[in-house]
């Protein structure tokens, strides 16, 4: 959507704003290579007492299960829920696909995550409503996944839009739902009047007890509520930023194309673990993963980070910006057990993560005479793709003794 003059903010230029939401991402695929596990109150997650839930199917959220919740406190909601380990690379191919599926109905598609998008679908022929039911069918047919359709003049009413769109939780499974839900052009203030100011993004726990405390409940109130009183009791910025919300003003545009800023994966253990060489061996594996999905992105990154979380909570991050960018999963593992090196892991570690950051263009790699650097290695990672592309992501994983490989990476050399 093309910005708006200033004097243009409060009114809603069309109902051409698309937020579209997977159903139960995760667990949607993987209940489509694993048929047997449909009807079936399922998480993905960690599934030991430190675990927590990444992705609930509706049978399970039919017993208050739901993103974020700790795996124990799911087992005592749920004590016949299965927990599936995540398979980030498979969810980001499976991802992809769905978003060339978004772009076929308008370029103008900006990714919030693997499951979620907008589209700015002004330009289109057919009526946004009847876009949103072609896409659910696309996605459906194309790749077997349910997806909810937001349509709105603003990105703030898409996106709540999409969560009415959704089915309700049962045991049974998801029941009713729109698929696709609309305010029309001119209907949004009074939508948005009767619901709770709680729906409104950036209203948190501690902003909600602020406009608790002077009698706001509803967005329509908070609509209604004098801005410069507003300011007294939530500051500035974020008292207009809320009025402009509860007002349907949002000019904010769908920026297509947005590559990710970094990519990373991180692991929880059931006990703390002490030994370097077995983190090493851990960091080799998320190492491998996020490698993996910078390839499929067509992307490398410069910057390396280690998360440390220790068994106290306590958490540090180490980092070391190379000279070139890399999507090497061995590259990654060894500059990762660098910086492991530098850190006592002695205490104990509860939660070990990887992230590469500062992402560009692979071709602006720098050749590097390191035994890391060496051209068999860029034919591993080739291999290793195509092994994944034909015979699924559990197909190949690195070496489990992070010894094995140059400089301790978890990797035997190529011959």
């Amino acid at each position: 959507m093309a910005g708006r003059a200033q004097g243009d903010r409060d009114r809603p230029q069309s109902g051409s704003i698309l937020h579209v939401d997977m159903d139960a991402f995760f667990v949607s695929v993987e209940q489509l290579r694993r048929p047997e596990l449909r009807g079936l109150p399922i998480a993905v997650g960690g599934s030991g007492n430190r675990g927590v839930v990444a992705s609930a199917s509706y049978e399970a959220r039919a017993y208050g299960v739901h993103s974020a919740m700790p795996a124990g406190q799911a087992r005592r909601l749920c004590p016949e829920i299965v927990f599936l380990p995540g398979d980030h690379e498979l969810y980001s191919e499976v991802s992809g696909r769905i978003m060339e599926i978004l772009r076929s109905f308008t370029p103008l598609v900006e990714p919030l995550s693997v499951d979620e998008a907008f589209l700015d679908v002004s330009g289109a022929h057919r009526p946004p409503v009847e876009i949103g039911h072609l896409i659910r069918e696309r996605v459906y047919e194309d790749e077997g996944i349910n997806c909810a359709v937001g349509v709105a003049s603003v990105k703030f009413l898409a996106k709540l839009c999409s969560k009415l769109a959704k089915p309700e939780p049962t045991s049974s499974g998801p029941s009713g739902g729109a698929g696709v839900f609309e305010v029309p052009v001119g209907e949004e203030r009074v939508f948005l009047s009767p619901r709770p100011v709680s729906e409104i993004w950036g209203v948190g726990p501690a902003t909600l007890a602020h406009l608790s405390r002077i009698g706001i409940a509803t967005i329509g109130e908070l609509a209604e509520f004098p801005q410069h009183r507003l300011e007294e009791v939530i500051g500035k910025a974020h008292s207009r930023h809320l009025h402009d919300l509860a007002n349907a003003v949002d000019p904010r545009p769908v920026i297509p194309n947005t590559a990710p800023k970094s990519m990373s994966h991180e692991k929880t253990f059931p006990n703390d673990l002490h030994s370097p060489e077995v983190l090493g061996a851990e960091l080799a594996a998320l190492s491998d993963s996020v490698a993996s999905r910078l390839r499929a992105s067509g992307v490398a990154g410069r910057t390396v980070t280690i998360k440390v979380r220790f068994g106290d909570f306590t958490t540090i991050t180490r980092s070391h910006t190379l000279a070139g960018p890399v999507d090497s999963g061995v590259v990654l593992a060894r500059e990762a057990k660098r910086l492991l090196d530098a850190v006592d892991v002695a205490p104990g570690v509860r939660l070990i993560g990887l992230g590469v950051s500062e992402l560009e263009d692979p071709s602006h790699r720098q050749l590097s005479l390191d035994d890391a650097g060496d051209p068999s290695w860029q034919e591993v990672d080739r291999a290793i793709d195509r092994i994944r592309d034909r015979f699924g992501t559990e197909a190949i994983h690195p070496g489990g003794h992070s010894g094995a490989g140059p400089r301790g990476t978890g990797w035997t050399r190529p011959s």
